[in-house]
């Protein structure tokens, strides 16, 4: 094990794909598994080391295949609590997840943005600097920057998801996969 993949101090080892890369700079900590080609960028933090109480294990933080984690990235939980990212998904520069939290598949998370206690449905973006806390977020949707989303009424604000922004995030995906073969070959 390297020096930035790490135990967590319930003796909790990340998994990691052979054919994903993880930046030198990127810390790995604890019950993390990170699939298939998937892009860890620089200085992103990944770090399962809270304890349930209860149950005494601490729950997972799941990346899907596919799955670009940008520099600076960080994703944490509550004890007790995972965090999981489905397929094909994007957590673009300083954003931040927090658990509990789902993504699901084909999502995009922008610049800075941050999610807590959420539920990120099936190809939604939330853009640049949005928050979304306490609310989960129906598949296909768009919080547009800067959003503050914590309530039922500000879901009937948000607006589809359409071709320009499906396209950006199909390529993001596309472009941090190419990067990931470049970074394993070097």
């Amino acid at each position: 094990m390297s020096a930035n993949i790490r135990l967590n101090p319930f003796k909790d080892q990340p998994t990691i794909d052979p054919s994903s890369y993880v930046d030198p700079s990127a810390v790995i900590i604890g019950a993390v598994t990170i699939g298939k080609n998937c892009y860890i960028g620089p200085h992103t933090v990944i770090r399962a080391d809270e304890v349930d109480e209860k149950t005494g294990k601490v729950a997972l933080i799941i990346i899907g295949d596919n799955v670009n984690v940008q520099d600076g990235v960080i994703i944490h939980a509550l004890a007790g609590t995972k965090v999981e990212v489905g397929p094909n998904s994007s957590l673009a520069h300083g954003c931040i997840v927090h658990g509990p939290c789902t993504i699901a598949e084909n999502c995009f998370i922008g610049f800075r943005a941050i999610v807590f206690k959420t539920s990120i449905g099936k190809g939604s973006m939330v853009k640049h600097g949005a928050i979304v806390e306490g609310i989960d977020i129906p598949t296909h949707k768009l919080v547009p920057t800067g959003a503050i989303i914590t309530n039922q009424d500000d879901l009937f604000k948000l607006k589809e998801v359409g071709q320009l922004e499906k396209n950006f995030m199909e390529e993001v995906v596309n472009t941090n996969i190419r990067l990931t073969k470049g970074y394993k070959e070097i």
